[in-house]
This record gives C-alpha cells, sequence and structure tokens, in this order.
C-alpha cells in the first residue's frame, strides 16, 4: 500500500528521470538553422565547404573535436555550441577545435 509519505518521495526521483530522458532526446542540429548556417555546420565532414572554409583539413569531425561531448562510437551528441541540440559524430563546422 501506497502511502502519500511514500508518494511525494517518489515524485523528485520520478522529475529527475523524465528530465533526464528528455535531454537524452535532444534534437539535431538543423543544417539551415541561422547557428549552423553561420559555422558552416555540416552533417557529413568531407562535404564542409572548403573553398569558404579553408581551416577544415581531412580527418576533423564533431568526434574528435573538443566541444563534442558525445561518448565515442555515438551517432551523434551534445554540443555547447548548439544548445540542447546533438551534432553527427561525422559532422563538421568552423568552430573546430581538435581534442586535446
Amino acid at each position: 500500500m501506497t502511502t502519500r509519505r511514500t508518494f511525494i518521495q517518489i515524485i523528485p526521483v520520478t522529475s529527475l528521470a523524465l528530465l533526464a530522458a528528455q535531454q537524452a532526446r535532444a534534437a539535431d542540429v538543423d543544417p539551415k538553422d541561422a547557428q549552423a548556417t553561420a559555422l558552416g555546420y555540416v552533417v557529413d565532414a568531407t562535404k564542409a565547404d572548403k573553398a569558404k572554409f579553408p581551416k577544415y583539413a581531412a580527418g576533423q569531425t564533431c568526434a574528435n573535436c573538443q566541444f563534442y561531448q558525445g561518448k565515442a562510437g555515438d551517432a551523434s551528441g551534445a554540443c555547447p555550441l548548439f544548445a540542447g541540440k546533438n551534432v553527427a559524430a561525422k559532422g563538421w563546422c568552423s568552430a573546430y577545435a581538435k581534442k586535446a
């Protein structure tokens, strides 16, 4: 039997679990988004505009950028440059900085 005290104790735990689940389902960055366009973000790094962004070099991807917050092997992960959204691990943008 669930008592009022038990119910009140369960509410914060349930709220935290729902919040964590919501963050895990973050939307992917739309390359046509204003921020993405300004940074030259592409889902496939090999398609980066080398004329517009001469800083790009083969092998640079979001997965090996210092800003990428996904785990190794993840298809996408969070990036603080695109708050609340995920970038493709194989993507690239002009803010790329090699992970130390």
